[in-house]
C-alpha cells in the first residue's frame, strides 16, 4: 500500500519534469524568444514581479466562481431532485435544459448583463450557466439508479415518498451528485474567467484573471499571461480538491469507490 502511494505521487513528479525538460529543450532547437515561448523560469520570474496583481485578481475570480458554483450547486440539486421523482416534470423540462446547455453564452451575454448587470452579478450568472448542467445530469441520473426491488420493497411496508427518497434514493444518488460537483468545480474557475471577459469590469481594481489576461495580451507581456494561466490552473485545483475532500468525508465510511481501512 504503502508503495502504491509513492508511485501515485512519483509518477507525476517524474513527467512534470519530462514535461520542462522538453519545454526547455524546444526553447534552444528553436531559438523562440520570450514573448512567444517564455522558459518555466521566466513564467515564476513574472509570476513573483506580479504576484500583487496576480494575487487581487485571483481573489476576484474565486469570488464570482464560487458564487457561481454555490448556486449552481442548489439549483442542480433542487433541479435533479424534480427530475428525478416525477416523470412527467423529467419529459417536458429536460429536453429544455439541453437546450439551454446548448446555447453559447456568448448569445446570452447581453441579456446576461441586461437582467444581471456586469461585474460581479454578471460573472456569477455566467458561472452558473457553465457549471449547473453536470451537476443536474449526475444527480437526476443517480435519483432514477436506485434499485427497482428495493423501491417495491418499501412500498410494500407503506413507506411514504419523503422516505423513499430519504432512505434510498439520496443514498444511492449521493456518488453521482458529488462526481456532477467535481465537474462542475474544474468548470466554474473557467466560467469566471470567460464571464470577466464578457460581461466583466475592472472598475475600483476589482477586475478578475480574465482581466489580466486582456492586459497582458495587450501589452504583450507574454510570460506575465503564462503566469495568469498558472494562477487559473491553481484556482482550478483548490476548487477539485475542496470537493474531492468533500467526497471523502460523505462516502470513504460507506462506498466501494473509497478502499476500506482492514482492505
Amino acid at each position: 500500500m504503502k508503495r502504491r502511494h509513492i508511485i501515485t505521487w512519483l509518477l507525476p513528479v517524474l513527467s512534470g519534469v519530462v514535461g520542462v525538460g522538453a519545454w526547455y529543450a524546444v526553447r534552444a532547437a528553436t531559438g523562440l524568444q520570450s514573448w512567444i515561448l517564455p522558459t518555466p523560469r521566466e513564467i515564476m520570474a513574472a509570476a513573483w514581479t506580479e504576484h500583487a496583481t496576480l494575487l487581487r485578481a485571483a481573489g476576484a475570480t474565486a469570488l464570482g466562481a464560487l458564487g457561481g458554483f454555490l448556486a449552481a450547486s442548489a439549483a442542480g440539486l433542487g433541479i435533479a431532485l424534480g427530475l428525478g421523482g416525477a416523470r412527467w416534470l423529467r419529459t417536458g423540462l429536460y429536453p429544455w435544459l439541453l437546450v439551454l446547455q446548448m446555447t453559447p453564452v456568448i448569445v446570452l451575454a447581453p441579456i446576461i448583463v441586461l437582467w444581471a448587470g456586469p461585474g460581479l452579478p454578471g460573472i456569477i450568472t455566467v458561472t452558473f450557466l457553465i457549471s449547473f448542467f453536470p451537476i443536474v445530469v449526475n444527480t437526476t441520473q443517480g435519483l432514477l439508479s436506485a434499485e427497482a426491488n428495493m423501491a417495491e420493497l418499501l412500498q410494500m411496508y407503506g413507506a411514504t415518498r419523503w422516505q423513499d427518497l430519504r432512505l434510498l434514493r439520496l443514498p444511492v444518488a449521493m456518488p453521482y451528485f458529488l462526481a456532477g460537483l467535481r465537474i462542475a468545480a474544474t468548470l466554474a474557475p473557467i466560467g469566471a474567467i470567460f464571464g470577466e471577459y464578457l460581461v466583466g469590469n475592472a472598475a475600483g481594481g476589482t477586475g478578475g484573471l480574465g482581466f489580466l489576461v486582456y492586459v497582458y495580451n495587450t501589452q504583450i507581456k507574454i510570460p506575465a499571461l503564462f503566469a495568469t494561466g498558472l494562477v487559473s490552473c491553481l484556482l482550478g485545483f483548490i476548487f477539485v480538491a475542496a470537493v474531492a475532500w468533500l467526497s471523502w468525508a460523505v462516502l470513504h465510511r460507506w462506498h466501494d469507490s473509497y478502499e476500506r481501512p482492514d482492505h
